[in-house]
């Protein structure tokens, strides 16, 4: 049985609806990511969960227990639903120490003083806080803020932790830091991770598990290997990883590529550049008349002159530590290719060809 669960979930304001029929489970000791670009509908989500939005339709269930239901006339406040929330802004308090800060949410629990103290010394150890418990949080660096608001959430002993853009402030070196820190404390405590962001590679380093979100709609929820290697639709594609997309039209049984321009009838015109015959179109895109070919830049190579493939013209190259990023004309649209900073490739203005090596076919217009 899953341990939290939202059955048709719906949030509207006003005439916006931010989330719509959303379901999903969640199982217990997961780490659940929700990602999406802003204003998709994810934040939204998590403050229902969290208790701070209301709903306008549907139900919340945690451990088997309704939490929330418009139609029920049931809300379970946030401060009893024991959920650890760390949001993207510290929001630690200056005037206490970083003991007083995570000692708070216990105190006003009236625990025993035996028992604050043994849960923040578990706490304090566990998020490498313990030399800092009477160090105000203004002299920490930005990781050692979000210590403390992990601390301070892992100190209630949380079934499930909210995590709403955790690490958005924080500099590269210490986001990647802090994403192995909160996983190994996933690990250790087992609790259920829900996980907010727009940051695809967070998503893809901590998750077992990723819904992508647009316009309050769920795409697709699935590990992040399978979201990666078979998302379910261009948008999909288009928001994990690096990506390219063709444009293409058939004409007369020819697949060509398309104008990069709409007409002023809203469609696109053939350019009368045949699409090699090795890139057969997939049942995807099976009688549709205008179509995408996605490719990965990673997943592209140069070949020979006078080969077979897509060809092109090379109109920047630069030079990016380990890779090399191409950017080539193809019949008007452009390509990104990256290789290896040691692999052989051409220079800007060199006519190319390209094999793709792993196509995708999405009968959607481009967006």
């Amino acid at each position: 049985m899953s341990h939290v669960r939202l059955v048709n979930v719906t949030k509207r304001f006003g005439s916006v609806t931010a989330v719509d029929s959303l379901n999903m489970e969640i199982e217990k000791g997961e780490c659940f990511s929700m990602l999406g670009p802003s204003g998709c509908g994810k934040t939204t989500t998590l403050r229902m969960v969290a208790g701070f939005e209301d709903l306008t339709d549907g139900e919340i269930h945690v451990g088997g227990r309704l939490i929330s239901s418009p139609k029920k006339n049931y809300y379970l406040p946030p401060e009893k639903r024991d959920f650890g929330m760390v949001f993207q802004a510290f929001a630690v308090w200056p005037h206490l120490s970083v003991y007083e800060n995570v000692a708070f949410p216990l105190r006003i629990r009236n625990l025993p003083a035996a028992e604050i103290e043994k849960r923040m010394k578990d706490a304090l150890a566990s998020t490498n806080l313990t030399g800092a418990a009477n160090d105000s949080p203004a002299d920490l660096s930005g990781g050692g803020k979000q210590r403390v608001a992990l601390a301070r959430a892992l100190a209630i002993n949380p079934d499930v932790m909210l995590l709403d853009e955790p690490l958005s402030s924080l500099d590269p070196h210490l986001r990647e830091e802090m994403r192995f820190e909160i996983k190994d404390l996933q690990r250790k405590y087992g609790f259920s991770i829900i996980y907010v962001t727009h940051d695809q590679s967070e998503a893809m380093a901590l998750s077992d598990r990723i819904l992508v979100m647009k316009l309050g709609v769920v795409q697709q929820i699935d590990t992040p290997l399978e979201v990666y290697n078979n998302p379910a639709n261009r948008f999909v594609f288009s928001f994990i990883g690096l990506s390219n997309f063709l444009e293409l039209v058939r004409v007369g049984g020819r697949v060509v590529l398309a104008e990069n321009r709409l007409t002023e009838d809203g469609l696109r015109r053939g350019t009368g550049i045949d699409l090699p015959p090795e890139l057969v179109p997939g049942e995807a895109v099976r009688g549709a008349e205008a179509f995408s070919l996605a490719s990965r830049p990673s997943e592209i190579d140069f070949l020979g002159a006078g080969e077979s493939g897509l060809r092109g013209v090379v109109t920047r190259r630069a030079f990016l530590g380990e890779i090399v990023d191409y950017r080539v004309d193809v019949g008007g649209q452009e390509m990104r290719v990256q290789k290896g900073r040691r692999a052989p490739g051409p220079e800007a203005g060199e006519a190319c060809v390209l094999r793709l090596n792993r196509p995708f076919w999405f009968a959607e217009s481009a967006e």
